[in-house]
């Protein structure tokens, strides 16, 4: 087997942030920010797998025979490819156990969560599509993704995880130029559908929607009327790519706290905060309509400032919930100041990050400033990419585009392992290569994009 790699996209709330928690609808959108999993055979005996995350300290390896297989195989247990899977096995988890409890043994607590949470989500996955036959490989992450900033790193991961093995066990082909629409959405709901296994092995119960936007790109709106069901989540495949900001202010934030807190204000002033939330979803569904529009043009010099002016708003009714911050205050502040575009929180707030969609007409040296106050001010800046491509595969490793030999540029376990920070990471694996280029490059399956729900099964079962 060749050396291969596959990517998914991060991802930041564009609209909808606390108003989502009563029932009204929120826009996920994909980053440009992403994971990339290589996976390399390894011909030696004992066969092993061998996991490597070098961006958290990570890695381990197990014997493939002494994996649970038998839980996993029973008849009564195995899943099919296509299976929708929306719990845990509890007696897999169980038989799991022994395998995670060896992790990490010198890190702290808190790492070592971390670190199981990651090896949970890739065994499970394994056990589950693999077998007892599969050869020893080394699977290594390197993530430029921000772990815990609300970023969607974790279904990142899972995305890469499920369509890394599922290539692996032939369950899925490499995204071609031949591919019908039809049979691009079939994959990519299988591959979402073992990365929400995934984000239950990390998360407990998860929504569904980060691993959907990792899987497919682009933008979702979702809306979760009844929190004993999942959400309704609705695909925005012409969601247009705009240069954004993302300015993580290192603050550290709860969710749940953030959560509690507009709970208080809505049970002390229901007639104060209830308009309050119902305008937040009007910002979300006006944003929907205006990119759902055959007439929306985001090359128009007045479209982007629509959809700037949204967050604004978005942004002040948020701050009027009383989940800002003031340090996401002073970067809006600086932001502001230079002229660069339209900034708001994304997520609960209190912290955590800020989302700041560009200008067209920006120019270097304002951004070069920016950078200069941000960094002064103890700030973190990525410059991103909103509403790119979802989950991708490069297979072989190898890019043609930046070598004049004819056999391409292989990219191998030694410098993919010691590429440093974000920007070597992406410069390195070639990121932003465009699908279907010159040679092997990056190729991303296509979604046909229509309204469905995490759980619905009719695409692949009827």
């Amino acid at each position: 087997m060749s050396t291969f790699m596959t990517s998914a996209p991060g991802k930041v709330i564009v609209y909808g942030e606390h108003a989502v928690v009563y029932g009204k609808a929120a826009m996920a959108a994909a980053i440009s920010l992403r994971s990339y999993l290589m996976v390399t055979a390894v011909s030696k005996s004992p066969r092993t797998i061998t996991l490597r995350f070098p961006d958290i300290g990570m890695e381990h390896s197990w014997k493939i025979d002494d994996l649970p297989w038998p839980a996993f195989s029973h008849p009564s247990k195995k899943k099919h490819y296509y299976d929708l899977v929306d719990k845990l096995d509890p007696e897999l988890v169980e038989a799991m156990q022994p395998h995670l409890s060896v992790i990490s043994p010198t890190a702290s607590l808190a790492n070592r969560k971390i670190h199981q949470n990651a090896v949970s989500a890739f065994l499970y996955l394994f056990l589950s599509l693999g077998s007892r036959t599969l050869s020893g490989c080394i699977y290594t992450l390197r993530s430029t993704i921000p772990i815990g900033a609300g970023l969607g790193s974790s279904a990142s991961i899972s995305v890469c995880f499920s369509s890394a093995i599922l290539l692996q066990v032939r369950a899925l082909s490499s995204p071609h130029p031949d591919q019908t629409p039809e049979e691009a959405e079939l994959q990519l709901e299988c591959i979402n559908r073992w990365a929400f296994v995934g984000e239950l092995c990390i998360h407990g119960n998860p929504s569904g929607v980060d691993n959907t936007v990792a899987t497919g790109g682009k933008a979702v709106v979702f809306k979760r009327g009844d929190y004993r069901s999942p959400p309704t989540v609705t695909p925005v495949r012409n969601f247009p790519e705009l240069p954004l900001l993302l300015v993580n202010t290192r603050q550290s934030r709860s969710t749940a706290t953030q959560v509690a807190k507009v709970a208080a204000l809505r049970k002390t002033h229901p007639a104060i905060i209830e308009p309050i939330l119902e305008a937040i979803d009007m910002i979300t569904e006006s944003a929907y309509d205006l990119v759902s529009s055959s007439a929306f043009d985001p090359k128009e010099p007045a479209s982007v400032p629509m959809l700037g002016d949204l967050m604004n708003m978005n942004h002040g009714l948020l701050t009027a919930l009383g989940v800002s911050h003031p340090k996401l205050e002073r970067i809006r502040g600086l932001i502001d100041s230079l002229g660069l575009g339209w900034t708001k929180l994304t997520g609960a707030g209190g912290g955590g990050s800020a989302i700041a969609l560009l200008n067209s007409n920006t120019s270097p040296s304002t951004l070069q400033s920016l950078q200069v106050r941000l960094e002064n001010e103890g700030f973190e800046k990525y410059q991103t990419t909103l509403g790119g491509n979802g989950v991708g595969v490069l297979w072989p490793a190898v890019l043609h585009h930046r070598s004049e030999d004819e056999g391409g540029d292989e990219i191998d376990q030694e410098t993919f392992l010691n590429a440093e920070g974000v920007e070597g990471v992406e410069k390195l694996v070639g990121a932003g290569m465009s699908a279907y280029g010159k040679g092997e490059e990056w190729k991303f399956w296509r979604n046909v994009g229509h309204a469905n729900s995490v759980e619905t099964q009719e695409s692949l079962d009827g």
